[in-house]
């Protein structure tokens, strides 16, 4: 499968990568090793040792070096290798693991996969995610067993929420929503207004807890290659926003192959907004853990094993209104990789 290349890629919540403890993933068909210089410098190398192929992350890293278990061949946090242990020590040119630039911004650390040199200005913005945002937190990771842009396809369309997540994040009426898409450069906006519809019970929990209809709004934004940020809340018909309540819903997607995702996502409430009793946030948790889990995954997994190996558009899938942010985003997807792949040839 060809990825775009040249974009920022989340790599894991920056609290996971820790120390000289090796963290070991897989991200666009590569294996990869990250850890942390003693300075606190985030590193990633090619999980792979040149000699005999061996996961460097079997091995262990001491004063920001990684040292392979096999042989005992030395890496440093550019790959170059600094000690062959054995007979004259001689290091041949070829020994040397690829290095990725890796940063950390919004308590993420982003991975740069392709040659073009990186721009950290293009990095999105989760500046909600900051320590020092004025909003409470909740993050988490799963792995779905389907491709990054039926997960993206997920997000982009939540017409879905009425069936699969009834009760929980959507109710009957919104199905009649049109949603809106505008395109910002790059930058894709899907946005979904839904007034005086009968209140989701996850934000009946949130709001007023009264069961009364409602207006919602679901704003949804893309970033490529699979940045996701949703703008979601209600209030009462006719009321504005900050008479209501409302949240951001991180969602960012990270190819691991073709047919698996790591899928990093987290929620941010405003601190001002009033706090809720743990018995309430306890039942929110597992709301969450139920439309995520046990609602979402299972369709896509599905939805992959239906596909197979097969191109997505070869199957002729029958599109519906609802379905023009998700062509959309293909359709940017497509066009940026097939530039990336011309300006090689071109320059």
């Amino acid at each position: 499968m060809e990825y775009l290349r040249n974009g920022w890629y989340m790599a894991a919540w920056s609290s996971d990568i820790a120390g000289e403890t090796m963290l070991a993933r897989k991200l666009l068909d590569e294996p990869i090793i990250f850890y942390r210089k003693k300075d606190g410098t985030p590193v990633a190398l090619q999980d792979r040792c040149p000699h005999r192929f061996v996961p460097l992350h079997m091995g262990k890293v001491k004063d920001d070096i990684v040292e392979c278990c096999y042989h005992g061949l030395q890496f440093d946090c550019s790959g170059k290798c600094v000690k062959n242990p054995h007979g004259d020590g001689k290091i041949p040119a070829a020994a040397k693991v690829r290095s990725y630039p890796v940063v950390d911004k919004h308590g993420i650390s982003w991975i740069w996969m392709g040659e073009k040199p990186h721009d950290v200005s293009l990095i999105p913005d989760y500046s909600m995610l900051d320590a020092d945002a004025p909003f409470r937190r909740s993050y988490g990771r799963i792995m779905i067993e389907a491709n990054y842009e039926l997960m993206g396809e997920n997000l982009l369309d939540l017409s879905h929420i009425t069936f699969l997540h009834e009760g929980i994040l959507g109710s009957p009426e919104m199905v009649t929503a049109q949603t809106v898409v505008q395109q910002e450069g790059n930058r894709l906006h899907c946005n979904r207004w839904t007034p005086n519809v009968s209140v989701p019970g996850a934000f009946d929990m949130l709001f007023r807890r009264d069961g009364k209809p409602v207006d919602m709004w679901l704003n949804m934004r893309w970033d490529p290659p699979s940045n996701y940020l949703l703008d979601v809340g209600v209030h009462a018909p006719g009321e504005t926003r900050e008479q209501g309540a409302w949240y951001y819903g991180v969602h960012i997607l990270t190819p691991e192959t073709s047919r698996t995702t790591h899928y990093h996502f987290a929620a941010a409430r405003p601190a001002s907004a009033p706090e809720l009793d743990p018995e309430i946030n306890a039942k929110l948790a597992e709301f969450r853990r139920i439309a995520f889990e046990e609602q979402d995954k299972p369709i896509l997994d599905a939805q992959q094993a239906a596909l197979g190996d097969s191109d997505f558009w070869s199957l002729k899938p029958v599109l519906l209104s609802v379905d023009a942010g998700p062509v959309r985003m293909r359709r940017m997807l497509e066009q940026l990789i097939k530039k990336e792949r011309a300006e090689p040839a071109a320059a």
